[in-house]
This record gives structure tokens, sequence and C-alpha cells, in this order.
């Protein structure tokens, strides 16, 4: 089987800890364990026996899960290293070659490469930035047929920071139902929306919906991998059997703080801390892009550490990919190019690090700017 480099993975891998100004990241400045555990809660994990855990998840742990999804339990559960597992695993385990799929675009573009590589063939839904990074829904209407096998989604959105409305969620339901298609739905970011008012989750919506999540994102814990997916009992059987010939299985200590970080009172203390990064650092981007508005454009995002900017190819007249290349190697700074999503004409730049270096690194694009218009 051939694979595509993932454009998107791969320049961050390369650069990220390379470079002085990395805002490539689409998650939260991420906690350490000082800040997040109290002496007591670190005293236990160093006395923890750094034995294999339960390969799908701790009991903990999944029932911490599911109380975040009504009308689950531990066995609609699988616990994976991180959410990019949970889609590898999803994608092996449904897909087939000649299946037909519809793909959410601009997105995370790892299931379209194994897609891809798997031989599906692959339909896009275009969100639309006149719309503010919604779908049309006519256009679902007419892409998906009876012989769709899934339908796949990210909500909240990267890169685009959008939330599906209420009315788009329902008809993508219902057009999934009326061809008998799974639903797919990366909720990574649920949780970051700047208003604090949680998006909805598509779980419990149909008896063919399968949910990717974890706590790289809105948690602010990418370092312990650990994601999850949700779905029926018989999905999660089958995935599981499949993670047996992936990792295996999750991390003890792993298990063991993001347990913690599920409880109520934490997830809460967690969401809200990271919620006032994001506002606070949407605000500087917001105050930013008008001082350079005749360059750059922008719907802001309701949700994820991340800005989706269009610019101006008449200022900047080089591809998406070329830009980010020339700026990295004149000052430094990382940021990533529409051409990630299939999408040149854009950038999408990281918002949720901490104030100053958010406010450096804009600073020198500032700087790269003047000096390659002039």
């Amino acid at each position: 089987m051939d694979i595509e480099i993932f454009e998107l993975e791969r320049r961050q891998s390369l650069w990220e800890n390379v470079v002085e100004w990395n805002l490539t990241e689409s998650g939260i400045h991420p906690y350490t364990l000082n800040e997040l555990l109290d002496q007591k809660e670190i005293d236990n994990l160093t006395n923890l026996r750094l034995g294999y855990g339960q390969t799908n998840g701790s009991i903990e742990l999944r029932e911490g899960i599911s109380k975040l999804y009504p009308n689950s339990d531990i066995d609609n559960i699988l616990v994976t290293n991180g959410s990019a597992e949970a889609n590898f695993i999803s994608a092996w385990n449904l897909l087939e070659k000649d299946d037909e799929i519809t793909l959410m675009l601009p997105n995370y573009m790892q299931i379209w490469g194994l897609a891809r590589s798997f031989g599906c063939k692959i339909t896009p839904l275009y969100l639309k930035e006149e719309l503010n990074w919604q779908p049309d829904v006519r256009d679902l209407k007419n892409l998906v047929k009876p012989t769709t096998k899934m339908i796949i989604v990210c909500n909240p959105n990267n890169p685009t920071g959008s939330v599906l409305t209420q009315n788009a969620v329902n008809e993508i339901i219902k057009v999934a139902k009326e061809n008998d298609a799974w639903i797919y739905s990366d909720e990574v970011y649920r949780g970051a929306e700047y208003d604090g008012d949680e998006s909805a989750t598509f779980w419990g919506s149909y008896d063919k919906v399968v949910i990717a999540c974890g706590l790289s994102k809105a948690y602010a814990l990418p370092g312990i991998r650990i994601g999850w997916l949700i779905g029926p009992k018989s999905f999660i059987a089958d995935a599981w059997a499949y993670s047996d010939y992936t990792s295996i299985t999750t991390g003890v200590l792993s298990n063991r703080i993001a347990k913690r970080a599920l409880e109520p009172e934490m997830r809460n203390q967690i969401l809200s801390r990271n919620r006032t990064f994001l506002q606070e650092n949407l605000e500087i981007m917001k105050n930013w892009v008008k001082k350079h508005s005749n360059i750059f454009s922008f719907v802001p995002p309701t949700a994820a550490g991340i800005v989706f900017l269009k610019y101006n190819r008449d200022i900047l007249n080089l591809n998406s990919t070329d830009l980010t290349v020339k700026l990295r190697d004149m000052k430094g700074v990382l940021i990533v190019a529409g051409d990630c999503f299939g999408m040149d004409n854009y950038l999408r730049i990281g918002i949720g690090s901490e104030r100053e270096y958010l406010e450096n690194g804009l600073s020198l694009i500032s700087e790269f700017l003047e000096e390659i218009i002039l």
C-alpha cells in the first residue's frame, strides 16, 4: 500500500523544535504536572507500578469519559494513543477499497490521506467562508448517496475554528440516516469554545455515529497522548481488536492523569483556564489583523486555538507554502500553509500560546511583511 506524505505533520515535525517561534500549534499552552496536580497526586504517580495497563483503557478512565456522553458506558469507549490513533483505527476498520466517503474540507487531513491510500473515492463537502465557514446544506444533499459509506466531519473545525450550526448538524444527521451512512465526527476541540457554550456532540443522534476525541487540544494535555473513540459497542469491540495491531495499550501514567483531568471540578478548571488564553489571544490577533487589513482578512473562530487567515494575493504574490518557508528562513517563525489543507491563499496561525510568545511572533511577521513588500 502506497501512502502519501502527511504534509502538515511532516512540516511541523521537521521544524517545530528548530525554529525560535512556533505558531503552528493548534492546541493551547500545555500544562506541567505541577500546575495540574497537587503534591500528593504527584507522589501517587511516582509510586505507580509501570506495568502494562488495560489495553482498551482503564475502567476508571472509561467511566470518566462515559460521563461526557449520555447513554454510554465503558463498553462504548476505546482509549487510544491520541486522537490520531483513534482516526487511524477507525479508518482501517471501516474503510475499504472503492468505498465512497464524503469528507468535510478544510479539515485535519489524516483521514483524507488514509482514505486515498486505501483506494476510497472521496467527495469533498466544502465549508464556505462566505457562510462563516459553514457548509451549504444543499451541497450535502447532492453529495451523499445510498452508496456513501461515511460522512466525516471535524467539529469544532480545524483549521477554521468554526462550529457547525444546529441546522447543519441536523441536516448531516438527516442525510446520513436517509442513506444509511456512518457519521464520523472528530470532536477534539470540543470544550475550547470561546463563549464557554460547549458545542453539541453527534453522539446519541443516530445508531451509526463514531466520535473521536482526546486531551491534546481543548484540555492542553498533548504530552500524555490520550485520545478515545466512542461508538456502538460492536464497532468498539472491532476497533479494540485493530488496536492490538497498533500500539496495544496506552500508558498507565497517562490513564491516571487523564482520569483526574476529566473529574468534573478539574475539567471545569482546565477548560476555564484555557478559555481565558483563547479569549485574550483572539483579541490580540484581531488587533494585529486590523493593522494589516490591506493584506489579511478572516472569520474569527468560535472555538479552538487557531485562526485561518486569507491573504491578498495582489500584495503577497506568493504560494502559501513559499510564503511560510520564506517567513521561517527570514524570521524564524513557523506557521502553517493553506496548502496543507488543499487551500492555497490561506495561512493557519496558532493562538493558544502564552500572550508574550504570540505577540513576539506576530511582531516578527509584521517585520517580515514590511521587508518583503518593500
